[in-house]
């Protein structure tokens, strides 16, 4: 695709982003048919921030999600500094499709990975983290169908990319504990439980992260110094509705709560 192409196909979005409205998919001449090319749109998205990139985050990292929307394997999407809510905040769901939250760990970079020609193992990887953290996402689609558009155009629209609250860096000592084994549970208040654990995100956070690292160096970019990666959901996505107040609990690691307007 050409650069005007990319550039169109993300403003194209990014004006259904800001209207919370629906594209059924993205016109013919500006369709991507590759990963890549979707990438080359999703970079497009940076037009429409003024800030530093804040980081990235990892969609579709279980098989149950892979199936659901009819990809095959995980999909990056980048972090907009305007995406990002603190602790305690009180999204709206006026013209969010999706409405589901999603509970997750996240990753602070202290320096950068450099793309190289060879891949990033975990360990590698792991060295260059400064802190973990918890995390709520909460993510949308700009299709009306976003399980019928398929990989390209899904990392097109960031990986359905929408909101994102991070919790402080966890002070306790992390990097022995068994991530994978670590249980997560989420409340709806007044309404359901929910439960999960690392193991549910590629079978071990450290992985995912192992994996964005490496689909960044594939495409020739770097993952920066000070950006933060939430890896994917630790519980099946939970729905949510106007009024609900969800409180997820991530054990030793803290605890985040949302409400939805």
């Amino acid at each position: 695709m050409s650069p005007q192409s990319e550039r169109a196909a993300a403003d194209l979005l990014t004006r259904h982003w800001d209207a919370g409205t629906r594209v059924d998919r993205l016109p013919e001449a500006l369709r991507p048919l590759t990963r890549e090319e979707g990438y080359g749109i999703q970079a497009q998205w940076l037009h429409h921030t003024s800030k530093p990139l804040f980081g990235w985050k990892i969609a579709a990292t279980s098989a149950a999600g892979q199936r659901h929307i009819n990809v095959d394997g995980p999909l990056a999407g980048r972090l907009l500094a305007e995406m990002v809510l603190p602790d305690g905040a009180t999204v709206p769901l006026a013209g969010c499709l999706m409405r589901v939250a999603e509970v997750e760990l996240a990753f602070r970079f202290e320096r950068a990975l450099a793309p190289r020609g060879r891949p990033y193992p975990v360990d590698e990887v792991m060295a260059a983290v400064g802190t973990l953290h918890p995390a709520i996402e909460i993510p949308d689609s700009r299709y009306a169908d976003f399980c019928a558009v398929g990989a390209p155009q899904l990392i097109a629209d960031n990986a359905c990319t929408h909101r994102f609250i991070l919790g402080p860096a966890v002070t306790r000592p992390w990097r022995d504990v068994d991530l994978a084994g670590h249980a997560v549970s989420a409340q709806v208040a007044g309404k359901s439980s929910h439960q999960g654990k690392g193991a549910n995100v590629l079978g071990d956070p450290r992985i995912a992260l192992a994996w964005i690292v490496n689909e960044l160096n594939g495409l020739g970019l770097p993952m920066g110094a000070g950006e933060v990666v939430t890896t994917g959901t630790c519980v099946t996505p939970i729905p949510v509705v106007p009024g609900d107040a969800v409180k997820a609990d991530y054990g030793g690691f803290g605890s985040l709560t949302v409400r939805f307007a």
